[in-house]
This record gives C-alpha cells, structure tokens and sequence, in this order.
C-alpha cells in the first residue's frame, strides 16, 4: 500500500507573506523511499490551480480530479498543490518550485494559467535555476487543461481529458519546446509559448477576457466589440536581420509558436512549438464582413490562401506604428501586454515539457 501527500499551500506574492504560510513547500523532505533494497527518488510534483478559472469550472473539476491523481501519481510523487490568489500568482508559484528544485509545475487551468507558469520558468531575462547547484535534474513543465479556450493542447491534439493529462504526467516523457520573448524599451521580457497577436485580434481578445462567464462565446462577443471602431493601418515590420517594410492597411499580425488561438482557430497552422522559428501570418485590408465570410477557413487553417494573407517562418520579427497614435494592441496567449512598439524573438528548446 503506497503513501501519498497532497499537502495544499497557499502561497502569497513575496510582499504579502503570513509567517504562517511559507512560500513553497519544503520540498527538502521525504525525497526518496527504498524498495527492493534500492534507492528510488520520489518526484516532487507542483501543481499550480486556478481555482476560479472558466467561472469556477476549474476549481471544482480540480477537487473531482484529485483522488484519482493521488491513486495515479501517489506511490511515485509528491504531490503538491496550489492555489493561486490573483493575477501573477502563478509567476511566484512557478520560480519558487524551480527554486526548490521541483520536478515538475504543472498548471492546472486554461491558457491564462499556462501562460503565468510558462514566465515564472524565467525572472529578470533569464531562466529560473534550482538552488541546488548539484541538482542533475531540470523542471519540466506540464498541463492539465481545465479553462475556457485550451487552444495550446490543441496544437498536439491532446484531449480536453484531465484524465489523459494525469496519464502524460504519469509516463513522464520529456520533449523540449521554444518559447518566444516580447520586448520593449524599459519594460521586463515577456514570454509566451502560444500565439502573440498584434492590432484587431488583441483588441478582440482584450474584450474577450471581459465575457469569460459565457465560456467560448466570449471570444465571438469580443470581436464583435474590437470591430466597433476598428481601423485598419499601416505598420513598419522588420524580419530576422531585413530591413524595415511598410505593410499597408494591417488588420492583424499574429506570431504563432503553436497553432491555435481565440478558442480553437488555427490561425498559424504550420507553426511548431518545436521548429525554433514562428509562424508569422499577417491579415491586410480586411473587412468586418471578409471575417463572416471566411471565418471557417480560419478556425480549419485554410486562410493562407487567401487574398491579402501573408504567411513566413522567421525567428524574429519587430513591428511599430507609423501614425504613433499608441492605440494598437499586443497580447500573448490571451493576456493583454499594453500597446506597439515590440520586439518577438524566439528562445529555442527554451523549457523542457511533459509530453
């Protein structure tokens, strides 16, 4: 009969720590059991939980799941859980595990959450490190999709299934995946492991987040709201090492690692998360009714044959506004990262991930 811990933390940001909460577990303790006579280290497991993601939907599936991810995971893991309290949370959750040498973090939520733990893998421009100098293991990344879109496990055609999830997590392979970066002049580097989307699909998924309650019809109600208003304009991109280009009449440019955003459309179908390159699709001179027209074609990945649909593989791409209005939108996996100028580059087999 196996012994299993599910000890719950609730960890806070560094400037709001309770004495009697710390900020990670001890993951120091009970790091290995003996069987047979030989030693088998026990895998110390994070799980990071958004407890309100997809309207509660996540935190109440997470509560179902956990007894069968104790008889699953239990006789070989520590498990442990954690429950973020805000935005960012997930960011602090994620470098602490790393720190104290986790195995894994996995994030247990939608795309949101993934995107949180994803940049808690690095802090001031660089990869998070274990503390332990002498540590011969990495910590990979994992997911278990519980949110509203989940349109990065779409890319390796995993199953809405927690289930399955557990079943990756179980099995423990490991297959390095990029990561791309967005930077600005006196920001800190941002990173995303999906898609990055500029002008009317940020806008769009800007209002979205707002509808999250009506699960994927948020995405719908938010377009229709980005296009109320909605110009298209000229941009000036520079690609790899090229020189500057006028694109004219932009109505989105989209940086894809994977394939899939706004709930399920493929808008970069031939992007790898393994390639060390994006795809880049560009949409220019659109209309509010070329997207009724051709929506099908983007959620099934056929819209690069399109007029005025410009598709390349690049490593690099910085794209700035040439009226300077500082209206024109940027998010990445979903989350709204304020307005142009950026800069996206990608890092190369940059995390390592439970696949």
């Amino acid at each position: 009969m196996f012994c299993c811990r599910i000890a719950v933390v609730a960890m806070a940001k560094p400037s709001f720590i309770r004495a009697e909460e710390p900020l990670v577990p001890d993951l120091s303790t009970e790091r290995g059991v003996y069987g047979g006579g030989a030693h088998i280290r026990r895998r110390d497991i994070v799980f990071v939980v958004n407890p309100r993601g997809a309207n509660g939907r996540t935190g109440k599936e997470w509560k179902k799941l956990v007894p069968y991810l104790r008889s699953r995971l239990g006789a070989d893991c520590n498990i442990w859980e954690s429950l973020t309290s805000g935005p960012s949370h997930a960011i602090d959750i994620t470098r602490e595990a790393i720190r104290e040498g986790a195995d894994a973090v996995v994030a247990v939520g939608g795309d949101g959450t993934l995107h949180e733990v994803v940049n808690g893998f690095f802090w001031g421009g660089k990869p998070v490190s274990n503390s332990d100098t002498k540590a011969i293991h990495t910590t990979a990344l994992g997911l278990i999709p519980l949110g509203t879109g989940s349109d990065f496990a779409r890319t390796f055609r995993w199953k809405n299934d927690p289930h399955d999830a557990i079943e990756r997590i179980a099995r423990g392979l490991r297959s390095r995946v990029d990561v791309g970066v967005i930077t600005a002049e006196n920001e800190e580097p941002h990173y995303f492991i999906n898609v990055a989307d500029i002008h009317l699909s940020a806008k769009a998924g800007y209002y979205s987040s707002r509808y999250k309650r009506f699960g994927n019809l948020c995405y719908v109600i938010g377009a229709l709201q980005a296009f109320w208003g909605h110009h298209n304009q000229d941009l000036r991109i520079k690609v790899n090492e090229g020189e500057w280009e006028v694109y004219s009449q932009v109505t989105a440019v989209c940086i894809g690692n994977a394939k899939f955003f706004g709930g399920g459309m493929k808008i970069t179908p031939n992007a790898d998360p393994s390639s060390g390159n994006f795809e880049v699709v560009i949409l220019q001179d659109f209309k509010w009714y070329d997207f009724i027209l051709k929506l099908h074609k983007l959620y099934d990945g056929t819209h690069l044959s399109v007029r005025n649909v410009y598709s390349k593989s690049m490593h690099f791409i910085e794209v700035e506004e040439i009226l300077g209005s500082g209206s024109i939108y940027v998010q990445s996996d979903g989350e709204y990262l304020g307005f142009l100028p950026r800069k996206f580059c990608i890092l190369p087999a940059a995390i390592e991930m439970i696949c």
